[in-house]
């Protein structure tokens, strides 16, 4: 299913002729450092570079008889190189190669699921401002409990996906780290300086010190940046899902016109589309899991590492990035429904302003003990349907003798509790902006 609606781009990136583009780009531009050291004639990685051909059939066939993908890839240059293959991978092994190449392709991918970021806040503000004073009530527990703003719910969620940005950003610096240090990470074969130039050539900083490997907690904290960012999105379209069920009805996914909910029931109209993220999460965060499991290996390296990440790398960045693209189009096409929120606001007669006729209470004077079980008892008689809180408070003798019926009214205005949302608004959006100027 990924597959068809995975973004050409994401795809591509993954694609075993792009891997092998990059492995012949390190070497190449290693190459070009050889010359500089003096190891190769001038003028080699130009030659190298019009004359090489990368053949995914061949370098496949020679690697069912090498059963190694490197070694496999060199030997296809041969057909097309001619005598300068032999400068090609002086002094290095194959993990210089690999984990600088998956380096360029992991920061590749995030750069495609930062843009996707950014175009969901760009979503979620216009919807959080658009929903800003949509009265709602606020659930604790499942059970309602006070007014609150749909807007308000939205701009919570901007703030989160906002920490997203900034935590991606941050692991992008931690992944975009390059190795040429040879077999077991002392440069015995070749310079720094061959390293160096080759990272920098690349946009890569050079690992300050590796192993045979570039060590695995900085693929670690990528997935698991990752998960972090899908179960954001889980948790988003977990409230849809609770929000589009029949009891509740405030909001929807948008229907389109042919669009089927069951095979046997005509009537049903499904959050399907937030069940699918629900799901995919769970993957993204088994595979960040995965990713924690790499970081441990034997002594200078195994291969343990390299067949998880050939599935995990891949995978979790194509589900984000398709994850991105659905939650996008879900919050902007989401059928809100206010009067419906009003109304279920309304469902338990008032009771949801039992604190604030609680606190006025105290403000009046009356001792909080006191007034805390004169409220809850005309509470739990609504409860029991003796009527709305409203009508038994104005009969109640205690909450009477400190509050006069304006007052009792006042308490159970929805508009009170919005009245500080133009601060927070203020609070999220600037903070946003603050952030973006970070970045630029």
């Amino acid at each position: 299913m990924i597959d068809r609606y995975t973004r050409p781009r994401m795809k591509a990136i993954w694609e075993l002729k792009h891997k092998y583009e990059i492995w012949l780009e390190v070497e190449l531009q290693a190459c070009a450092a050889f010359e500089r050291a003096g190891q190769a004639p001038r003028g080699t990685a130009a030659k190298i570079r019009k004359k090489a051909k990368i053949n995914v059939a061949r370098i496949a066939d020679i690697e069912r008889v090498t059963k190694h993908d490197v070694i496999a890839f060199l030997e296809s240059l041969t057909d097309s190189v001619g005598p300068e293959h032999r400068f090609l991978h002086m002094g290095l092994t194959s993990s210089d190669i690999v984990d600088t190449s998956l380096a360029i392709q992991m920061t590749e991918a995030l750069d495609l699921i930062l843009e996707g970021v950014e175009g969901f806040l760009v979503v979620l503000k216009k919807q959080a401002l658009r929903h800003k004073q949509t009265v709602m009530v606020g659930r604790s527990h499942g059970i309602h409990g006070e007014p609150i703003s749909f807007g308000f719910k939205l701009a919570i969620w901007y703030e989160e996906v906002g920490r997203h940005v900034e935590r991606l950003r941050h692991v992008r610096g931690q992944i975009a780290v390059g190795k040429l240090s040879g077999a077991m990470g002392t440069f015995a074969h070749q310079a720094p300086d061959v390293e160096e130039y080759v990272c920098s050539k690349l946009g890569l900083t050079a690992d300050p010190v590796s192993n045979q490997v570039v060590q695995r907690d900085r693929h670690a904290a990528y997935a698991t940046a990752l998960a972090l960012l899908a179960a954001t999105i889980e948790k988003i379209a977990t409230e849809i899902r609770h929000l589009q069920r029949t009891e509740v009805l405030e909001a929807e996914e948008y229907f389109s016109e042919g669009q089927k909910g069951s095979s046997a029931m005509p009537h049903k109209r499904n959050p399907i589309v937030s069940e699918n993220l629900c799901g995919l999460a769970r993957l993204v965060r088994a595979n960040s899991l995965a990713a924690m499991e790499n970081v441990a290996l034997w002594h200078e390296r195994d291969i343990s590492h390299s067949s998880v990440e050939r599935v995990i790398m891949p995978d979790s960045t194509i589900l984000v990035d398709y994850m991105l693209s659905k939650v996008t189009d879900l919050i902007q096409r989401l059928v809100v429904y206010p009067d419906r929120m009003r109304r279920n606001l309304e469902l338990t007669g008032g009771l949801v302003y039992s604190q604030r006729l609680l606190l006025v209470l105290v403000e009046k004077g009356a001792q909080r003990k006191e007034s805390y079980e004169a409220v809850q008892r005309n509470a739990m008689a609504s409860w029991q349907g003796a009527g709305g809180l409203q009508e038994l408070v104005n009969k109640d003798p205690f909450i009477t003798r400190h509050l006069t019926g304006r007052e009792i009214a006042a308490c159970f205005n929805p508009k009170y509790y919005l009245r500080h949302l133009d601060r927070i608004y203020k609070r999220v959006f600037r903070s946003s902006r603050s952030r973006h100027k970070q970045r630029g």
